[in-house]
């Protein structure tokens, strides 16, 4: 038979459409498989953050493993209390997998966002002037075990660690988490070092 003839033929056709069918077989089999291993499906409904303040907020979202993120502050909506969300991005009711962040937008109450600066390995004496110099106020000071005497390891806000660049409100009260200078050693490893020394004879 020739090529011509072959192509045109019923049998052709025949294996065209057996192609066809094997390859949907293939590409719905491989859809499957790929929802299975991303676990699509087991999806987060969003939960309307309205006029939740940033504390509730966050109780609200740890409990569903998502995070969220403080965009900025609006101008005062009156029928929004104070620092209380006004808009949020997803959307409630919208599907989001774990730990899928949420922008929010806050109501201000004439305080403004300013972004949190670096504080981390600064002196305690840096780090003060630098706060007030951005309308921040020093908060509680605690201390963990660290060879650089009063050097600055975190920064927290309501007991949150902050990062570089988070916004806050002005005035808010920053803690600080300094190095005490000294280096923390385990006392069972120094109990077991002592059982190790040979004794004098």
């Amino acid at each position: 038979m020739s090529l011509g003839k072959y192509l045109s033929s019923r049998v052709f056709f025949v294996q065209i459409l057996i192609v066809l069918a094997i390859m949907a077989v293939l590409v719905y089999l491989f859809m499957h498989w790929l929802t299975f291993t991303t676990d699509h499906g087991h999806e987060i409904t969003v939960p309307d953050l309205s006029k939740l303040s940033e504390e509730q907020v966050e109780e609200k979202l740890d409990d569903l493993n998502l995070d969220y993120v403080l965009l900025d502050s609006v101008d005062y909506k009156k029928d929004y209390p104070k620092h209380s969300v006004v808009e949020q991005d997803p959307i409630a009711g919208e599907k989001v997998k774990e730990n899928r962040k949420i922008y929010i937008k806050i109501n201000s109450s004439g305080f403004t966002l300013i972004r949190m600066p670096n504080l981390v390995e600064k002196t305690y004496r840096q780090a003060v002037p630098t706060l007030k110099s951005l309308g921040l106020e020093e908060g509680e000071i605690t201390y963990k075990p660290y060879l650089g005497k009063d050097m600055v390891l975190e920064m927290r806000y309501n007991g949150k660690k902050l990062n570089p660049g988070d916004k806050i409100f002005k005035s808010s009260k920053i803690d600080l988490v300094l190095g005490d200078g000294k280096i923390g050693f385990d006392e069972a490893e120094l109990d077991s070092l002592d059982t190790n020394i040979p004794n004098e004879q």
